[in-house]
This record gives structure tokens, sequence and C-alpha cells, in this order.
């Protein structure tokens, strides 16, 4: 046996020695899909695990690495199925640090505190010998590791958090003004932010509500913060550190067509219902009545309360202890909850994909690095090795022994679909303090100088100004009309006056 071993040993290639400015980041919508491959159909396999996560496992394992997990959610313990944490028999002896480490009572950590302390888990992995892995799901902040510049209110509920999960906070609690509608809003922004007021549109709500929580959060104008983070940003690039943080920095990105996606999606949520769902959502809601029988009141906008399937199945349990429903009411009941949860999680794979296309690629272009960004096409998960084991481990180990990497777009045509795309795009907004345009011949508010650039070519406006022509023509003309006859008017009172002496 001992033979055996050491033959199969003896058959895997050697592994490079492990670089100290590497770092490996896997990405993904929840649901990409690979385990439990046989159980179902390809198109609709899914599972509790995301493949992304697998993925990290599988290079952890390949390339003596550790996973540092990556999602606000799975940072609670005692919730591996609402969380969607890998179990445990799925992680092939490789430790997870951030996982399952926080009380269901604990707020999630702001941004800020997550980067501390994965910045000070990579170092103690390297230290190691060993290689990091950073394995995303709460996309902002994997991104506020991989770069240097900070988010807007770095430690605040920031615009990314917002948009990953479901406002962990009800700020409008302590500053009721932001309950108000977008006009009174913008009348205040004006007063204490006038730069970002002149940036939004006036019925941008979200957007001027955002900029006023900044000021009250942090005392400062969001747009002096804006500022420093683009100082920030030239000042990397004047000294010629580059945006990015790590030199040897990885990407992948598990990715399906759209619609293998959403029936996944689906799917998963029957897999997750399988797996315990409903019984760790009656857990939770135990729990919350246990606070509240001694006293206590849980904040649930804030933290794991907020988690898809969780808050949708809240409802039910509540009408279960009131008892005033019947037994096909509760039941109608529950199946609407059920398809809540899959609208929701529909929704929330929607938003980590719109991430990775907007705000990740638009750092990676403006850092210069989008060739570091692998897409890894899952839509045939029969094809896990060929399309998802093979490429990956190849690029890794290229990039660890400081080797040319294949272009991002050769991997699948899925990949030369989505990059071709956002390439010919180009780089035409700019991640910078804007201004709002008004053009007073169409009565617009144009945000940007791009839109009000295509505004003035616009058909639109220069009917708009040819009627204005026009106005100004009839205007001009009616108004020396009325010189004319104020002038005969007061020609003829100077003859009378001059008649009457």
């Amino acid at each position: 046996m001992v033979s055996a071993i050491r033959t199969l040993l003896t058959a895997i290639p050697p592994l490079p020695p492990a670089r100290m400015d590497s770092l490996i980041t896997v990405l993904g919508a929840t649901g990409t899909g690979k385990s439990k491959v046989m159980r179902l159909p390809p198109t609709l396999s899914s599972t509790v695990t995301d493949s992304y996560r697998q993925l990290a496992v599988d290079l952890a394992s390949r390339f003596n690495g550790e996973i540092i997990n990556g999602d606000a959610m799975q940072m609670y313990r005692g919730l591996p199925i609402i969380t969607n944490q890998i179990p445990v028999d799925e992680r092939n002896g490789i430790p997870h640090h951030l996982l399952s480490c926080i009380d269901l009572d604990a707020e999630a950590w702001r941004v800020g505190l997550f980067k501390r302390e994965a910045l000070r888990l990579i170092d103690d992995i390297r230290a190691r010998g060993k290689i990091p892995i950073l394995v995303g799901g709460t996309h902002y902040y994997t991104q506020a590791v991989l770069f240097r510049d900070q988010l807007v209110g770095e430690g605040v509920d920031d615009e990314g958090e917002r948009e990953q999960l479901t406002e962990f906070s009800s700020t409008s609690t302590k500053w009721p003004i932001l309950d108000e509608p977008p006009e009174v809003l913008l009348e205040k922004l004006r007063e204490v932010d006038p730069v970002m007021a002149a940036r939004w549109h006036p019925r941008d709500g979200r957007k001027i509500r955002r900029s006023l929580e900044i000021f009250f959060q942090t005392g400062r104008p969001a747009s002096e913060i804006y500022k420093e983070q683009m100082v920030q940003k030239r000042e990397a690039l004047d000294q010629e550190e580059g945006l990015l943080r790590f030199p040897n920095a990885l990407v992948f990105w598990v990715h399906a067509e759209k619609e293998i996606l959403n029936s996944r999606l689906d799917a998963r949520v029957d897999d997750m219902i399988e797996q315990g769902l409903m019984a760790e959502a009656q857990k939770m809601s135990d729990y919350l009545q246990e606070k509240a029988a001694q006293g206590v009141e849980v904040d649930i906008t804030r933290g794991v309360w907020v988690s898809i399937g969780f808050k949708e199945l809240a409802k039910y349990f509540e009408a279960v202890r009131q008892g005033e429903l019947s037994e096909k009411e509760l039941e109608d009941l529950k199946r609407t909850s059920l398809q809540q949860i899959q609208t929701a999680t529909r929704q929330y794979g929607s938003s980590q994909v719109k991430w990775i296309r907007n705000k990740l690629w638009r750092a990676l272009t403006e850092a210069g690095e989008t060739r570091r960004l692998y897409l890894l096409d899952s839509s045939k998960v029969q094809d896990w090795s060929k399309c998802i084991t093979a490429p990956s481990e190849n690029i890794v180990q290229l990039m660890l022994q400081n080797e040319p990497t294949p272009d991002p777009k050769s991997l699948s045509q899925l990949a030369a679909n989505e990059f071709g795309a956002k390439e010919a795009q180009g780089h035409t907004k700019k991640d910078a303090i804007g201004i709002c345009y008004t053009c007073d011949v169409c009565n617009k508010i144009l945000a940007g100088e791009e839109q009000w650039n295509i505004h003035l070519n616009s058909n639109m406006h220069k009917r708009g100004l040819k009627s204005a022509k026009k106005r100004k023509i009839r205007d001009e003309y009616f108004r020396q009309k009325e010189l004319e006859q104020q002038a005969t008017e007061e020609t003829e009172k100077v003859k009378q006056a001059s008649d009457a002496s």
C-alpha cells in the first residue's frame, strides 16, 4: 500500500513554490451549480454548495492553499443552509477562515473591518508558505481587498452594501429626513454638499439619499471623500504601485448562461428545503421569540436577519404561532413565501452578476488589469473537468511559474462574448464626480457630460433649437412693435403737452 501511495505521489507534477505576491479570488453568482450533478438534469443541476466555492476547494487542494470566506452571511454560525455554507465533508480538509465565526446577534462586519482581517489572514497564510484563496459572495468585500482605493464611507453602509445585501440598517430611524421625497432630500443635500447635489438628477432619489447618508454617518460631504479617493488612485499610479493590491492576483468568475442560471436558482431553493431550510428558519424565529421574552429587542434589519430564506418565511412562522389561519391558509402562505425566496434568489444572483460585469470590470479597467479576470463556463456541468478544472489549474500553474497566462477571451465562447462586449463598450463612463446639465430649450435635466453631449446632438434638441429660434424671431417682432407703439404714444404725449401749452 505504501508503494502504491508513493507511485501515486510521483505521478503528480510537483507544485511550484507559493509566491508571496499571489492571491487567487473565486467569484460567481449563487446557484452556478456543480455538485450533485448526477441527481438532476444538467440544465437544472443545483446544490446547497455553489460551484465557485467548490472550485476554491479544488484549487486549494491542488496548490496548497487556504480559503478565506468573503460572504457576509456565511460568517454566521449555526445556519449552514440559509447562509449557503459549503458542507464540512466537501471541504477536503482545507482550512476555511472567517466562516461560521460570529453569533446570530452580531452585526454583519462593515467592509473596513473585513478588509483589515482578510489582509491579516492573507499575510498569515503566506507566512506559512501557502496560497490564500479569497472566495466571494459579498462582492464589495472581495473588491475592497483586491484594490488599493477605498470604498466611499468605509466602515459605514456604503452603496455596495445596499446593492449586495438587503439594506442592513434602517438609517431613516436615526435621520427621519431620509424618508422624505427626493425634492426635500435634494434641498438638504444642496445645503450640506452642493457638489454632490449638482451631480444627481432631481428624480434620482436613491443616489441623493445615499449622498446624504454618507454626510450624516461620517460628518463629511461625500464629494470630499470621492475627491480623496481620486487622489489616492492617482498617487498609486504615479508611484507605479498600481491600483491592484496584489501584483499576481487571479480572479476566476464561474458563470453560466442566463436561462440555465435562472433554472438552477429555482431548483436550488427546492434543494435547500430538502436540506433543512425550514428547520433553520424556524430556529431563527424561535431565537427572536426567546429574546423578546427576555425583553431583548433584536434589530432584524441587520445582519443575518435579512438573509434570503428567513425574511420571506417570517410571516409564515408568525401566523403559525398566532394560530388564527386555517390549515389551507397556512399552506398557501408557506407556498407564497417559498415562491418569494425563489424570486429573491434570482434577483440576488442577477445582482451578483451585475456587480462583476460593471463594478469589478470598471475597477480592473482603471487598474489596467482586465487580463486578471477569467470567466469559467459552468453551463454544462458534465464538462466540469474540461471547462473549469483544467483551465483554472493551468492558469494558476502558469501564474506561479511567472509564465504568461492565456487571453481570458480564449477560454470559451461565453467568455469571448462577455469580455468582447465589455471591450467594445470601452471605458466611456468615468468614475468621477460629474454634474447635471439643464437644457432650458427642451426643459430637461441631463446627468453627466456624456448624456449632455448626446442630448445636444439629438433630433429633439435640434427641433427645440429651431422652435426656440422661431419664438425668438416672433418675440423680437412683437417687442419691436411694442417699442414702436410706445414711441408713438410718447410722441403723441409730447405733442399734446406742447399743444396744451
